[in-house]
Parts: C-alpha cells; structure tokens; sequence
C-alpha cells in the first residue's frame, strides 16, 4: 500500500485505514491505487470529497510538462486534484470542532503562514508555499483530502456540489474579472472558452460590463452566451475595435501579442492563461499605450466573491459540467480519452 506523501502523517495514518485516490507515477502513467487514510493533526482537518474537478493543470500534471517539474516544485509520484468540495470528517488539535460535518471548499494555495508576503495576505505566492493536489501536498482525487482549517471556505446549501467543486475555477475567474475592471460602460474581450474563460465572462458581465468571447471556433458560442457573452468571436473572424480590458484565458503563446493589440490605449490586459513556450510580447505598444498588464495566479482572494455569486444566482456555473465520473476513469479524463461533451469540465465522484 503506497504511503501517503506530503504532510506528516507518521504511524497514525497506517494504522487508519486506507482509502482510494489517484496516483501519477510519471508522464502519462496514472491509475486508482490504495493509500494511507490520512489522520489531521493540529490544525488540520478531513475532508470526505464529494466532487473533484480536473483541469488543464492535472492534465499538464499527468503529462509531466507542467513548468514546476522543470523548477523542481512538483515531482513523482503525485497526487493530482485542487478543485474539490465535500464534508469534514475529521478534525485534529485546535481544528475547532464547530467543522465537523460542514460542507466546505477550500484554497488551495498553502502559504507557510510567517513569511513577509504571508503576514501581509499575500499566501498564494509565499516562496515556501504547497498547492494541494500540484505542489507538495496530496489532492483531492481521492475519497479523502486533508488540508489546514485555515484554508476552508464554508458552502452555503444554495451552492451545491457541482457549483462547489467549480468554486476554485472561479475565484480565479472573479480575480481576472476583476483586474479588468469590468463594471457598466466598460467593454471585456475574454479570449478563451474554457471553464475559466467562461466564467470570467459570467463574473464581468454580473459587474455590469459588456462581454465579447474570442474563441478558436463556434463550438461554444451558445453556452459564452449562456455566461453573459453578448458577441462571440472565433478566430477566422476575430474582432477589430479595441476594449477596455482584454483577459488571455488561454495556453496559446501566440495570445499575449495578440491580446495587447486589442486593448484600448490607456486599457488593460490580464493574464490568466499559460502557455507551455515562452510568449513574447512588444513591450513598446504596451508602454506607448499606456496599457496596464496584470497577471492571476491562483484564486485565494476570490473564493468568497466566487460563493456569494453561486448562493445569489448571480452566476450558475453548473452547465459547466458535462461529465461526471468515477475514480476508476478518471485517468482516461487526464489522458484526454473522456471529454465533457457539450461542457468543458469533467468532474469525480469519488462515492461512484
């Protein structure tokens, strides 16, 4: 029975039991293996998952070209799985037993807690951090995921598990909406329409501002319009008016570029999506025009906007999800053999 890696979990964890989660062993190697039950300690709680989403981060993660391998922050053998909602059902020393029982979701950037950037809120870049299911914590494709209370955000019963599961995805979203400062008068071109392209279109378009999707075909254009999409484009027939605001929700390298000579002067670009290569940009026109560029990484601050859009309808986020599965398939969904259909997200359940 293969150890549980990352926290300490030391003599209790194998003596609790085990439980199934899914394991990558290396570049495009994944199945469902038995592992050590994980036990909180202080601080700590267990979180009974109910659903899991998987990503374009778990599938660069299964395929071994996620940029941190190269970095030296994510190794072998791993367990995958950041977007994730359940139950608490455990809970160690100074955890507060009021969390037991709650259906929660949680960060999953994990910042030591000390450091300079830590103690001014500034966590998810924290030189020292874990990102559960990516970076030197165990994540969420599994029955189980232990994480610190400190990370848990508490589900209201409007949100449910669908809309739990895709919190994550969008207190990203929330972040590149609003660093493009959607608001009335203002017009966005979300560039990308993938869950998170979605959702930023969703979020811009609940704060008022006209939203444009840029995608690489029609393929979506109902459900960009279903998520506040007033105009969609696609790439044979791309926009020429420039926006206030233009978010790059994609992994093309070629994007940046292209998205700065869409802005308006004086307008602003977010960065959200990676690109596997290098993207280059001239940073002339950004100068000369007076544009403001800023990039998102990872949804801390936007968790709780993220559940108060969900509970007051603002944003239903659960069309997003075509497909759910159990754990047995979900390397099929890794390795791209099983799609979400007319979504774009393939969500777990680990109880199927």
């Amino acid at each position: 029975m293969r150890q549980e890696a990352g926290p300490d979990t030391g003599l209790s964890a194998r003596l609790s039991g085990s439980m199934r989660a899914v394991v990558i062993t290396g570049p495009g190697a994944a199945s469902v293996e038995q592992v050590d039950a994980p036990v909180p300690g202080p601080g700590q709680v267990v979180v009974d998952v109910a659903r899991a989403g998987i990503c374009g981060t778990d599938a660069e993660l299964f395929a071994g070209t996620l940029a941190y391998f190269g970095q030296g922050k994510s190794r072998f053998p791993l367990r995958p799985g950041h977007e994730w909602c359940g139950v608490v059902s455990a809970t160690g020393p100074g955890a507060g037993g009021a969390w037991l029982g709650a259906r929660v979701t949680g960060d999953t950037m994990l910042g030591c807690g000390r450091c300079a950037r830590c103690r001014a809120g500034r966590g998810h870049v924290c030189a020292d951090r874990r990102e559960i299911g990516i970076m030197g914590w165990p994540g969420a494709l599994a029955e189980k995921v232990l994480v610190p209370v400190s990370s848990l955000r508490r589900l209201p019963p409007a949100v449910d598990d669908r809309a739990g599961a895709l919190v994550e995805p969008g207190g990203n979203a929330w972040r590149a909406a609003a660093a493009a400062g959607a608001a009335p008068g203002r017009r966005v071109l979300v560039w990308g329409a993938g869950t998170i392209g979605l959702l930023t279109a969703a979020f811009a378009r609940a704060a008022g501002a006209e939203v444009h999707v840029l995608a690489l075909d029609g393929d979506r254009r109902e459900l960009a319009e279903a998520f506040g999409a007033t105009r969609y484009w696609t790439v044979g027939d791309p926009p020429r008016d420039p926006y206030d605001a233009v978010v790059d929700c994609t992994d093309d390298r070629r994007v940046p570029a292209a998205a700065l000579g869409l802005a308006e002067p004086a307008g602003r670009l977010v960065y959200i999506g990676v690109a596997p290569a290098p993207s280059l940009i001239d940073s002339r026109d950004l100068v000369l025009n007076d544009v403001t560029a800023v990039g998102i990484l990872g949804a801390s601050a936007g968790l709780e906007p993220a559940i108060e859009h969900y509970a007051d309808g603002r944003i239903t986020p659960g069309d997003l999800v075509g497909a759910t599965v159990g754990l047995d398939r979900a390397a099929e969904v890794l390795a791209g053999r099983l799609g979400p259909g007319a979504g774009t997200k393939v969500h777990i359940d680990p109880s199927a």
